[in-house]
């Protein structure tokens, strides 16, 4: 590691109590997705302080910011994320379930941390540009809505990210690895039924029941996953049950689905499906139905230059380092929920990355390793938006431990360790490491051609756009 980079990581160390700092403060504002407005204002504030020129609200998003240092290319893209998710409200660094507020809000996804790595690791690129006046330029997407909302997705519909040389970023996890695969794409669809209330008793044939509607669109789905392809998921929420008196028939319903597949363009095919099953619903009860877009998102584009690239620097940076307090915390943590026999790790399905895996040991409940760089086959069933920056530029990611291994994901257990020095040790990890792979990369300009040419084969098939032309981000009703 040469001397400029090793200054670029001071930096970053030296701003340690900012980054947990600004993690705790949105910790603590903990708010829901295209919602997070004290935490953008607090973004942009610390931004503006460092020296970034930000430009608030891009792309028609409230929430969503763009902080630039530097002029010139390469354009490095670091993407930071701040929401947080319902019903996950929880007393901080506590190892036992304790809400702060009896159903309110948590970062059960650790995004609060998220965006506080990706901070770290602008203000260590942009101390080495400063110093070196080397020619390039960082900037730091400020990405809301991921856990619904989908606002990277809006960003590419502006082809936002056709603008970077390359996107760098990183997620909270139980393990230390570099990230790969695929994921599932997702299409998220409110329904909306509107009947005509009347006794159930007196006069039910004036009634048309919008909560039928629901329930036999519901019934209908249910057939429909028989067939489906096998890696398609179809989930909903019943969000408007029409009223709390069965006396009563209900006027109104809502029911909020969510339809993932492996591909974009197969997930778009299956929810054109379940929009069959509602407008039958519909007919079926003599009501109507009102279909709103929420979000949408495409599968990720993995990108084997960058995750090489990311990987020799966490490497040489190394994983976070735990105290005895730090690792009895974690095991008290562990102790909550059942991990036995649980194998971290994105290539776990293979047989040889697992047997690799399994001889490296943790010295406690945190995973204090770094993971073999794994560049097979892998696949998540979940979805991220992060998939429409990389159909856009090359793009890469890794995870850092921030809770112990197997520790379920959007829980109350996150949430808890989210607030301790464990996760204060991963963001500036993260940072730290993000901070490395984009100094080489404005260093040396073959490791972008590699990653453009590889991008480039990989989104050959072109890029199937999940959002609609008249959507606007938006939130269930």
């Amino acid at each position: 590691m040469n001397g400029q980079k090793q200054a670029a990581l001071a930096a970053i160390e030296e701003k340690k109590q900012l980054v947990a700092g600004v993690a705790d403060q949105i910790w603590e504002y903990a708010e829901l997705s295209l919602q997070e407005v004290q935490s953008a204002a607090l973004y942009v504030r610390v931004l503006r302080q460092e020296g970034f020129a930000v430009e608030e609200g891009i792309c028609g998003i409230p929430t969503a910011f763009s902080a630039s240092f530097g002029t010139g290319r390469p354009v490095i893209g670091i993407l930071a994320e701040y929401d947080a998710l319902s019903g996950l409200s929880q007393q901080g660094g506590c190892p036992v379930r304790r809400e702060l507020t009896p159903g309110g809000t948590g970062h059960g996804c650790g995004h609060h941390l998220l965006g506080a790595g990706a901070l770290a690791a602008a203000l260590g690129v942009k101390h080495y540009l400063q110093q070196t006046g080397h020619p390039g330029t960082v900037v730091l997407y400020g990405c809301p809505g991921e856990e619904g909302g989908a606002a990277k997705a809006f960003m590419a519909r502006e082809k936002l990210w056709y603008g970077l040389d390359a996107a760098l970023t990183w997620h909270p996890d139980d393990c230390n690895e570099v990230a790969t695969g695929s994921s599932n794409a997702c299409i998220q669809v409110q329904y909306t039924f509107h009947g005509v209330a009347a006794h159930a008793a007196g006069d039910p044939e004036k009634g048309r029941s919008a909560l039928d509607a629901v329930s036999l669109m519901n019934l209908g789905v249910q057939f429909l996953r028989e067939h489906m392809e096998p890696q398609a998921r179809i989930h909903y929420a019943v969000t408007d049950t029409g009223g709390c008196s069965p006396n009563v028939v209900q006027a109104r319903a809502s029911v909020l689905y969510m339809v993932r597949s492996d591909r974009v363009k197969k997930a778009l095919e299956l929810q054109a499906r379940v929009d069959k099953i509602a407008e039958g619903a519909a007919l079926m009860t003599e009501t109507s139905c009102r279909r709103k877009f929420i979000d949408g998102l495409a599968e990720t584009i993995p990108n084997h230059a960058l995750e090489a690239l990311l990987y020799r620097n966490f490497s040489e940076v190394g994983v976070p380092v735990y105290t005895g307090e730090e690792q009895a915390f974690a095991a008290a943590l562990a102790a909550t929920y059942e991990a036995e026999g649980y194998l971290p790790g994105v290539g776990r399905q293979d047989a040889g990355y697992a047997a690799a895996v399994k001889a490296m040991k943790p010295a406690g409940a945190m995973n204090d390793v770094l993971l073999p760089l794994y560049q097979g086959e892998a696949f998540s069933p979940g979805s991220t938006d992060v998939g429409d920056v990389s159909w856009q530029c090359p793009t890469a990611q890794l995870h850092v431990a921030a809770w112990p291994n197997g520790c379920p994901g959007h829980s109350w257990q996150n949430v808890s360790c989210g607030k301790t020095s464990i996760g204060h040790k991963a963001a500036l990890c993260a940072g730290k490491v993000l901070c490395a792979a984009a100094v080489d990369l404005l260093e040396q300009p073959e490791l972008l051609q590699a990653a453009h040419r590889e991008h480039e084969e990989r989104t050959a098939d072109g890029y199937t756009f999940p959002i609609p032309p008249d959507a606007v981000p938006t939130i269930p009703d």
